[in-house]
């Protein structure tokens, strides 16, 4: 059985979406979503090319795991944390 990380751009109600085009794959044990940092674990006896081929059909950008994303999901969570404080200013500029 192997477990096959994936990066899902989730908005709205692509979950709904994303079990729909997984579920014509036969072989998928398990699917766990988290919405919050666009992250998607499948686990079962299909090849990770067809599980990432089946979502892109189905419409939603996707891509495999990385480091890289956990290292953007932590900074992102620290920006959306500073953002809800006041608006973002560089250089004397005001980015909003």
């Amino acid at each position: 059985m192997e477990s096959v990380e994936l990066k899902v751009e989730m908005v709205g109600l692509h979950e709904k979406r994303l079990r729909k085009c997984l579920s014509k794959l036969k072989g998928i044990e398990k699917v766990e979503v988290d919405g919050k940092s666009e992250k998607v674990v499948v686990t079962g006896y299909v090849h990770r090319n067809k599980i990432l081929k089946a979502i892109r059909r189905g419409g939603l950008k996707a891509e495999f795991w990385s480091a890289h994303n956990e290292l953007l999901n932590a900074y992102g969570v620290a920006c959306t944390a500073t953002a809800s404080y006041g608006n973002f200013r560089f250089n004397n500029f005001s980015l909003f």
